[in-house]
């Protein structure tokens, strides 16, 4: 099931929401009509002209409940204990995309045991686009793209160089999503405005 907004009503979470508390998901199930979305009519993966699954008009939290302890909150502090070191991350660490230390990975093993797809001989074919973990909300919308290959937003931990309001850019391409607004040194998991790649 795509991702539902706390704060957006039905009709906006079975369409394209961005209202309420910003929630965090994988940019390949969060998504409407995204890979592992498979609450949408969709072709079958390694069958193009499938005919998929019929829409049942359902969508899940979204969010991730996996224990990483990030989200948008929290706003990471500037000195320790509460800096963005001692909360274990560096700057523009852009999670299930790179490595805690910001060193970009090539597949997406990180996110997913076996990179996250099958050949049909068994074998594992991991994807090398499109993965990582997305956000929406506090204006931030949930899809992006043409259907059926629907994509989102992704996220990375930006710090303002100084005052950022609420929705508006911390660093470049990055927008504050965390409902409150941030001081020079603070840190933030910040809502990309590009579009994640199309799954591959």
């Amino acid at each position: 099931m795509p991702a539902g907004l706390p704060g957006s009503t039905s009709v906006q979470n079975l369409a394209n929401p961005s209202l309420g508390n910003f929630v965090i998901f994988d940019l390949l199930s969060g998504p409407k009509g995204s890979p592992k979305d498979r609450d949408v009519q969709v072709p079958y993966l390694g069958d193009p002209a499938g005919s998929g699954f019929a829409a049942s008009g359902n969508t899940s939290t979204g969010g991730l409940s996996t224990g990483i302890g990030f989200g948008s909150p929290p706003i990471i502090g500037v000195t320790a204990p509460a800096s963005i070191l001692a909360a274990g991350f560096n700057d523009d660490y852009t999670p299930g995309a790179t490595k805690p230390d910001g060193t970009a990975t090539t597949d997406a093993t990180y996110m997913y045991i076996g990179g996250g797809k099958s050949l049909a001989t068994g074998v594992s074919s991991p994807y090398t686009a499109g993965y990582g973990i997305g956000g929406a909300g506090q204006g931030g919308s949930r899809d992006a793209g043409a259907g059926p290959a629907y994509t989102g937003f992704p996220a990375k931990i930006v710090t303002a160089a100084g005052a950022v309001a609420i929705g508006a850019v911390v660093e470049t391409g990055f927008t504050n999503r965390s409902g409150a607004a941030l001081t020079t040194g603070q840190s933030v998991l910040g809502s990309s405005g590009t579009a994640s790649a199309a799954p591959a």
